[in-house]
């Protein structure tokens, strides 16, 4: 009993002392403007810049690929033949896979 009337004591002499530290840590760790808003806003601000920059570097490769169609109409069938596996009529494409992949059993069949 002694300890907590020592405390409140202590509490009714330095009262303005208290009511600034209650003030501080009330609006530094509670609220929209808390220490730890601000900590969070600035992961977010850092994890949104990279993704800003890695959209810049897939616009400018973009660019660059888009400039060479562009100019050189071979570009436009080499696209055609890589990404999308297009061939003339009179041609047949191979794809050649370096994946591994399990094999369907189902489709070796031995009689």
């Amino acid at each position: 009993m002694s300890r907590l009337y020592s405390f409140l004591n202590f509490i009714g002499r330095k009262k303005y002392l208290t009511v600034v530290i209650l003030g501080v840590l009330l609006v530094g760790f509670v609220g929209d403007n808390s220490i730890l808003k601000h900590v969070q806003n600035r992961m977010e601000i850092r994890a949104m810049q990279s993704e800003i920059d890695a959209y810049n570097s897939q616009y400018e490769k973009d660019e660059h690929t888009l400039k060479e169609l562009q100019r050189n109409p071979k570009a436009i069938t080499k696209i055609a033949r890589e990404r999308y596996f297009m061939k003339a009529d009179d041609e047949d494409i191979f794809v050649l896979s370096d994946d591994k992949q399990q094999e369907n059993k189902e489709n070796e069949t031995t009689e």
